[in-house]
């Protein structure tokens, strides 16, 4: 259920757009999300606690966990880019995430001008903007809970390995930089006094620490002629005498440095959060933000006016905070234009028993979890161009039932899983009188066979083996993936992104696929061809398409492979007999026994197999560096380095064909097979 809930509200680790740099603290989102799941939060409750956790109870570290809803979308802001136009992207984002998740309408499209099918006027768009235009951006201080998986922490030695590797470099390029400044105070013939003087106060002084992380002594003498008002010209330029190289690694370990903060993030008690208040006059955003000690003593008051156009700088008419004008009459606490509590307000609207949108929406999206299709078509739309509910009389009664019962998730998956609707078979005894009277599918008559998604069919194999780690919640593991993939390189903030290390032991690595950790730039080949949704845009429904990259992914991955052998060689430890073993493999695999006939195919395959399979290929070896090889902008000039891949140090791999007999080995083509079988993949 988290799972599809995240689908819903965009979860990911990462930024996106060209800086994505990893949201360190967004993993407590994600796990806040399972623990309201697992204790049955009242989903009235879980929608509050979303929008205004923090105007609810600032001092409750889950309130402020739990609005990292508003974060999801992927956002950034950089130099190179107009602060409002930065800020208006955010508001946008979040007043449609906010009509999608929960009331099942995007409010984008009355942005520019009223909505042309449905009854939303430009001015309730800006007018539930305006319920966000004090809410900023901030990491907040937030305790980790007592229930709170913090385990895996120890991982960070491998950053701080990186850290210390690229503080390194820039030491010993400040120490070429003061060389290379003494050959331009010679080559220029200039008096070198007052910089040596200069560099001589830093050393004095114990240099300065700048954003880099690390004692620049050339940057700060530069810093302290400009103080003193020495013509620039009379000083060193800045990098002076750097060779192609120089320039590109003095980059790579700068900007290095700083997406290592946001990474580092990870291991502190913060929260993706907001807070309410002033909008803070920043030119870029490239470390994580801090709540600022006083909201409200520095920074503007935002008065929303609705955008011609939709754009940021075409002012028209200001609007208050609001509602949805055609569902007015439900709100009972006005909405104030207070710097805080309009959240709270709104929330309570969006939260009420008797908006006929919000409880509408869940229902049907819980309904299209179980059944693999909704009531109504489209779960992020039940506005007029969205598919009408093909049972809205069922619809209306889940709603009314589920309110009645607590706003309980637990009932309502109770009521449908034990409804015979849900209990009927994906076969029926009249196939012809099927086909003409429910040609589309939807009367329900039988149940739809629904495949596996691309988490389910990862941990479903993990299970079968015995290898998934079920613990619950923490940091984001690393499973993995595709070799070339995982060591593609991939730009972000002006340089490159690190590569994708696996955790380095095996129980860190086959934790449950909604713990992976989830890039933007980056996602796994194997489980994006089985449809796992980009988290860019809000995922109302998974599509489960057939096409032939998935048989290649499924029958011919290491990841693939690897369950197979770790099935094999846990069948044959659990096993006296070749029939018991492939007894075994059935029952972990397809819930069964094997029929007589799939017994003796299993046991001949496995025998026919066994000659080709006496010699084991050599074990693979994890790589320790990559190459990478870029062109510096400064001089349009390639440079080469090697990035450290430290984890890998301490790799464990899974089981290898080396580690086993021949017999074992069989057996894996075997499970290979079953693997790969419908009935593996799909709910009947």
């Amino acid at each position: 259920m988290a799972q599809h809930w995240l689908d819903v509200t965009r979860y990911a680790d990462s930024s996106g757009f060209a800086n994505d740099y990893e949201r360190g603290n967004a993993w407590r989102y994600r796990d806040y999300v399972v623990r309201a799941f697992n204790s049955d939060k009242p989903y009235d409750r879980f929608i509050r606690e979303q929008i205004a956790g923090d105007e609810i109870d600032a001092e409750n570290p889950e309130m402020l966990i739990a609005i990292g809803l508003l974060r999801m979308g992927p956002w950034e802001f950089t130099g190179m880019e107009v602060a409002k136009v930065a800020r208006q992207r955010f508001l946008d984002d979040v007043t449609n995430c906010v009509g999608e998740t929960f009331l099942a309408h995007s409010l984008q499209c009355a942005r520019c001008h009223d909505h042309k099918f449905d009854p939303v006027p430009t001015h309730d768009y800006y007018s539930i903007q305006a319920v966000f235009a004090t809410t900023q951006l901030a990491e907040r201080s937030a305790a980790f809970l007592p229930e709170a998986q913090t385990g895996g922490f120890d991982e960070e030695k491998h950053l701080r390995a990186r850290q210390a590797e690229l503080l390194a470099v820039l030491r010993a390029l400040d120490e070429k930089l003061l060389a290379n400044a003494e050959a331009w105070f010679a080559e220029k013939k200039l008096d070198a006094a007052q910089w040596n003087a200069a560099v001589a106060q830093v050393w004095k002084n114990g240099g300065k620490e700048s954003r880099k992380g690390f004692q620049d002594h050339f940057s700060a003498g530069c810093n302290l002629l400009m103080k003193q008002g020495v013509p620039e010209d009379q000083f060193p330029p800045k990098l002076v005498g750097f060779t192609p190289a120089e320039f590109g690694a003095e980059r790579v370990a700068r900007k290095g440095l700083e997406r290592l903060k946001w990474e580092m993030d990870r291991y502190q008690p913060y929260a993706l959060s907001v807070y309410s208040g002033l909008t803070p006059h920043l030119t870029t955003v490239a470390n994580p933000l801090r709540m600022p000690q006083n909201p409200m003593k520095d920074g503007e008051l935002e008065e929303t006016c609705i955008l011609n156009g939709g754009a940021p700088f075409a002012s028209g008419t200001k609007v208050k905070p609001g509602v949805l004008s055609v569902l007015g009459s439900v709100q009972k606490t006005p909405i104030p234009e207070t710097v805080d509590g309009r959240r709270k307000a709104f929330a309570d609207w969006v939260a009420s028993a008797e908006n006929p949108l919000t409880t509408r929406a869940i229902v049907n999206r819980v309904w299209m979890w179980h059944f693999g299709q909704p009531l109504a078509g489209n779960p992020n739309n039940f506005g007029s161009t969205g598919k009408m509910p093909t049972h809205p009389e069922l619809l209306d009664w889940l709603a009314t039932e589920f309110v009645e019962n607590g706003w309980s998730f637990k009932e309502l998956h109770r009521l449908i899983m034990t409804s015979a609707t849900y209990r009927r078979s994906a076969t029926h005894p009249d196939l012809e009188a099927l086909r003409e009277k429910d040609s589309l599918g939807t009367s329900y008559a039988v149940f739809q066979p629904r495949r596996l998604s691309a988490e389910e069919l990862r941990d479903a194999m993990l299970a079968a083996t015995g290898e998934l780690n079920r613990k619950l919640g923490g940091i984001p593991n690393r499973p993995e993936i595709n070799l070339e993939a995982a060591l593609q390189p991939r730009q972000i903030m002006g340089t490159f992104a690190s590569a994708w290390i696996p955790n380095p032991k095996p129980e860190q690595r086959h934790r449950r696929s909604l713990y992976a950790l989830k890039l933007r730039g980056l996602t796994d080949p194997q489980l994006e061809v089985f449809n796992a949704p980009a988290p860019d845009f809000s995922c109302e429904r998974r599509e489960a398409s057939t096409v032939t990259p998935q048989v290649f992914a499924l029958f011919n991955s290491q990841a693939t492979h690897s369950r197979a052998l770790a099935l094999a060689h846990r069948a044959v430890e659990e096993s006296k007999t070749d029939e018991q073993a492939i007894t075994r493999v059935f029952a972990l695999v397809f819930s069964r026994s094997p029929t007589d006939s799939e017994l003796q195919q299993c046991l001949t395959h496995w025998r026919d197999i066994l000659p080709l399979v006496q010699e084991a290929p050599a074990a693979v070896q994890p790589p320790l560096k990559v190459r990478r090889d870029a062109v510096e902008e400064n001089t349009g000039e390639k440079f080469s380095f090697d990035e450290e891949l430290h984890a890998y140090a301490e790799f464990v791999p899974d089981l290898q064909s080396a580690d086993v007999d021949a017999r074992t080995r069989a057996l894996a083509d075997v499970c290979l097979v079953l693997l790969n079988s419908n009935e593996f993949a799909y709910v009947y």
